[in-house]
């Protein structure tokens, strides 16, 4: 059997069982116990479900290697739906964003994304609805097919602003399955806090080799954004500090990392990273706006956004780690561009990020960046 018709058998086993599901809800709204047949008997089984499992890794394995982008990845995520041996077997394949670059299941969208090369996405905004739509991808395809990874809806109240993130476009109750978190600004709107409605998903200390499992529904502080006022009007893009609570800036320091100490005499020694206060590595990594230059033929401020950015706008922005003198840092990691947003068209906006942000977090620092800010703005 050649492999485009295993997942050819893959797609019409999905779509069998979609479709029985279908034919169930579609006779009556109303649900009574069927005593004419047993449980066992009435659940359709998977003519995949018992094959050995030294093919099934192979079957996995290809599927997940050839399909590397959407929308063909979703034969990955059909695999996962197949049956529970199924799903325990993709689980153990697909790797981690921060391993092989991807985005697979909702589960990736708070895991820490790759070391080496960004993850490029493009946000779409609606004034009419005070939406925002985050889809994978370099820029909006022809096809209008791109895959959508999350959404945020604007919600203004009487002392604040809250964007309210889901997985859908479509559904922003609290209450739903598909609700992420929030990002709430305070008054002013120069003050932003980051809820994130999973636990321990998101954060860079955690290395987990496949998918996590199904958590408890518990928000907790992720991080803060605060844009800096400014009170003489001065010429200048927005400046912005951004506190990751739940990453510690040790994720974004190589090892070994130096810190230099002053002694008595008045010489510098350098310690090895073992010896670093743990309050110094061990607190929550700070991101900080990478300092653009005046260009003086097109008079505004620039940013090297490598063809990523093409409209100028007030909105963009690079951020990079603020590491403590003190720390023997390399100079990269200093200028090592973690989260870059900026303006290619009208309402389209690119969102490229890297470890240790998640998607989750890069997007809630970039739709921080939409609420007004007149104090902020020369």
């Amino acid at each position: 059997m050649s492999f485009k018709s295993i997942l050819r058998d893959l797609k019409e086993v999905r779509d069998g069982l979609g479709g029985i599901s279908k034919r169930g809800w579609s006779k009556s709204s109303h649900i009574a116990p069927d005593h004419t047949m047993t449980p066992s008997e009435n659940i359709p089984q998977s003519p995949w479900a018992s094959l050995p499992p030294e093919l099934l890794h192979e079957i996995i394995r290809r599927v997940e290697e050839s399909e590397t982008a959407w929308p063909a990845r979703a034969a990955v995520v059909s695999c996962a739906s197949v049956c529970k041996s199924w799903r325990g077997i993709t689980m153990e394949t697909v790797r981690v964003p921060e391993q092989c670059g991807k985005l697979t299941f909702p589960i990736s969208l708070k895991q820490p994304g790759p070391r080496d090369l960004p993850i490029q996405c493009f946000i779409k905004r609606n004034r009419a609805t005070a939406t925002y739509i985050l889809y994978y991808g370099l820029m909006p395809s022809e096809m209008e097919n791109d895959k959508l990874l999350l959404a945020a809806r604007r919600v203004r109240r009487a002392t604040c602003t809250d964007f309210v993130i889901s997985l859908s476009a479509k559904n922003f109750s609290r209450r739903s399955s598909t609700y992420v978190g929030k990002l709430r600004s305070g008054f002013l709107g120069t003050k932003f806090t980051i809820y994130d409605n999973q636990t321990g998903s998101s954060t860079a200390q955690a290395q987990p080799k496949q998918a996590s499992p199904k958590l408890p529904a518990t928000s907790y502080t992720s991080g803060s954004i605060t844009y800096e006022l400014n009170v003489l009007r001065t010429r200048g893009p927005r400046r912005m500090h951004c506190v990751m609570d739940s990453i510690p800036l040790s994720s974004v320091i190589s090892e070994p990392s130096l810190v230099k100490e002053e002694v008595s005499s008045g010489e510098t020694s350098s310690t090895d990273k073992e010896n670093i206060s743990p309050s110094l590595l061990d607190q929550p990594l700070v991101l900080k706006n990478k300092s653009p230059r005046w260009h003086e033929q097109l008079q505004c401020w620039c940013l090297n956004f490598k063809g990523r950015v093409t409209v100028a706008s007030v909105k963009n922005f690079q951020l990079v780690a603020d590491i403590d003198p003190s720390l023997d840092a390399l100079p990269e990691e200093h200028e090592r561009v973690i989260l870059q947003f900026g303006k290619i068209g009208k309402d389209i906006f690119t969102m490229d990020y890297r470890y240790p942000l998640s998607a989750f977090q890069a997007f809630a620092i970039c739709i921080s960046s939409f609420d007004t800010k007149p104090a902020c703005e020369g």
